[in-house]
């Protein structure tokens, strides 16, 4: 298991895991899904999984991929499924207090957006090349957090997206003070933020330092490339064969990412992150 709390600054990162056990099934109830390659049904938002069994377990967890489920694998809430269950509405579930139901379900995926910033920032505390910006990463931490603590009516009308553009700046920061830290080779054009590489060969790429924030990197080919320091803020992963790769010490990484890409047991990832069980 990843370590759980960053010995230098204290960080304490349990809360920014996802404890089924004390969440209501929030993403199995709140959120809707598509029949597609990665969910085997429809399902409105608000309506329960037919999976999700009485006590809040999924009675297929451990065969959602075979079972056509592949999307509930690759979800990561950050931990606000027990925030929203067990602190925001005090452990008053949805089923016994139906009253509640609508209104956990709108703060829900709020407080995910909230828990993923908060899941950000702390990694940016830990990076030493951000030292020169640390008060105001821990403001900015500090605030967020705060905002998870409103109460549901509160949270209900809060402005994310404004609090995004807050945090946001201060992220793309510590990317560029990190990055420069590293010496780096120059890439191609189309590589960068954002880019279009779907399914594109970067098989043994040299992409330290790279900034790859939102790039589409779906079923490209990272066999044993070098991803060390490299930006994958909300790049997408899915399919992307990172065997071999290099993943250490890569800027804001998910586990979901990760969930959704290949890998096997020479894929070198982040110690706070946990190798898939699905890599073989």
């Amino acid at each position: 298991m990843p370590a759980t709390t960053d010995s230098q600054h204290g960080i304490d990162l349990n809360g920014l895991r996802p404890d089924c056990e004390n969440c209501f099934g929030l993403c199995c109830v709140a959120l809707p899904f598509a029949a597609s390659s990665d969910f085997a049904v429809n399902k409105d938002g608000g309506q329960p999984c037919p999976n999700l069994q009485a006590d809040f377990r999924c009675n297929i967890h451990k065969e959602l991929r075979q079972k056509g489920f592949r999307g509930c694998t690759v979800y990561e809430c950050f931990g606000a499924g027990q925030k929203v269950s067990q602190i925001t509405f005090k452990g008053n579930d949805w089923r016994n207090a139906p009253e509640t139901a609508n209104h956990m379900f709108k703060v829900y995926p709020l407080m995910q957006q909230l828990h993923e910033m908060l899941w950000y920032l702390t990694e940016a505390l830990t990076m030493e090349a951000a030292k020169l910006i640390y008060s105001d990463l821990q403001c900015a931490l500090d605030e967020t957090e705060r905002l998870t603590h409103l109460s549901p009516d509160s949270l209900a009308k809060l402005d994310v997206a404004a609090h995004r553009a807050y945090v946001n700046p201060l992220l793309l920061r510590t990317s560029e003070l990190a990055r420069t830290k590293v010496m780096r080779v120059q890439l191609k054009k189309n590589i960068g933020r954002g880019a279009h590489l779907f399914g594109a060969n970067l098989r043994k790429a040299d992409l330290r330092g790279a900034d790859l924030r939102g790039a589409f990197l779906i079923a490209a080919d990272l066999r044993d490339a070098d991803l060390r320091v490299t930006d994958l803020i909300g790049a997408d992963l899915r399919d992307a064969d990172l065997r071999g790769a290099d993943l250490t010490g890569s800027i804001f990484l998910t586990q979901a990412q990760i969930n959704a890409a290949k890998g096997d047991t020479s894929t070198k990832i982040p110690n706070s992150l946990t190798r898939p069980a699905h890599w073989q």
